[in-house]
């Protein structure tokens, strides 16, 4: 999972911002967050009834 995704997952879903509001503090568009927490919450629950491990990837190492 990129830093993005959770930062998107974080501010949504933590601390219950509205896309829009998430976008703004992050610097996109609400439509960004969507396509990102889409594929964040769609990783996590995978790898929750899967048994899958979540490794979080540094932006800046790839």
């Amino acid at each position: 999972m990129y830093r993005d995704e959770l930062e998107t997952l974080r501010l949504c879903d933590g601390e219950g911002l509205t896309q829009e509001e998430a976008g703004r503090k992050m610097g996109v568009s609400r439509g960004t967050i969507q396509r990102i927490i889409t594929g964040a919450r769609a990783k996590t629950a995978r790898a929750l009834t899967e048994g899958h491990a979540i490794i979080f990837i540094d932006d800046d190492e790839t």
